[in-house]
């Protein structure tokens, strides 16, 4: 199929990109990487009136540190967060989850802002988002906003930004010496969409962690904390009896969602079996 006729904008500025946004509403969408608004124009599952471009918008682009967080720009492509060096130094997270990320093809093209905001649940960066607890940097007539990780994913494709509010960019905590992160999903192929996957980040303080955050994708209409999981094993040495209580914790607490070829039942043990294989590696059990 073909995507349906359209009018076609670039801006050059965010504050044109609000107003297009003000004045065309739920009938306008943002390209960025283009990566998945194209698939679901040439598909017809989405049928605007106005596509708007933002991607000569350079205030959108770049990784830099800005004071005590990582801010990395609505534009900056999944290659760019791969082989960032800032990235690898300050959220080492991105860094192992990059290479899941579909294929270099999209990775070339796809960008951090279009993911973030898009809320795909069986997405990467999302998750990976919520398991450091980051900052989107929204950006709309009343000036900017912060909105926080647990804040923002809403519902399925549905974030907290606003009709006429555009995602600028997003700030994640600098990775201190004592950091400890995971990263992991099970696939039928590399590059597909994940069955179930799992990125966690916290402190680590001897055979204990804290400050644990472990999202969680693929089971649900959003990427999810897995809280009770989180409360179990907070600031408690790791052994095996404590990794195999938060594994039963973990599938009692979630409630999957089906996909067209996994069941709840086999995506609750999968999501086990992942948090398994992640907590002997945060203190070498």
């Amino acid at each position: 199929m073909k995507a349906a006729s359209f009018d076609y904008i670039k801006p050059q500025t965010i504050s044109q990109v609000i107003d297009l946004l003000q004045q065309h509403g739920d009938d306008a969408r943002l390209l960025a990487g283009g990566q998945t608004l194209m698939a679901t124009l040439n598909m017809r599952l989405s049928e605007p009136q106005w596509v708007i471009d933002i991607t000569g918008i350079e205030s959108l682009r770049g990784i830099r540190v800005h004071g005590d967080a990582l801010r990395i720009g609505a534009l900056a492509t999944h290659t760019e967060i791969e082989f960032s060096e800032l990235v690898a130094q300050h959220a080492p997270l991105l860094k192992a989850a990059a290479p899941h990320i579909a294929h270099r093809a999209i990775r070339n093209s796809g960008t951090w802002g279009g993911s973030i905001a898009y809320a795909d649940p069986a997405a990467e960066w999302p998750t990976c988002f919520l398991a450091l607890g980051g900052n989107v940097i929204a950006q709309g007539p009343q000036g900017e906003r912060r909105i926080a990780a647990d804040d923002f994913f809403t519902g399925l494709y549905s974030t907290a930004l606003q009709p006429d509010e555009l995602l600028i960019a997003c700030e994640l905590p600098l990775a201190q010496k004592d950091h400890w992160f995971g990263f992991s999903e099970l696939a039928r192929r590399h590059g597909d969409y994940a069955i179930v996957g799992m990125a966690a980040s916290a402190r680590r303080e001897g055979a204990a962690l804290r400050g644990l955050r472990i999202a969680l994708l693929g089971l649900d209409a959003t990427p999810l904390r897995a809280r009770q999981t989180e409360a179990l094993l907070e600031g408690r040495a790791l052994d095996v009896k404590l990794v195999a209580d938060a594994v039963a914790c973990l599938r009692q607490e979630v409630d999957p969602l089906p996909d067209l070829t996994n069941a709840p039942d086999t995506k609750r043990h999968l999501i086990g079996v992942l948090l398994q294989r992640m907590l002997p590696h945060s203190t070498h059990l």
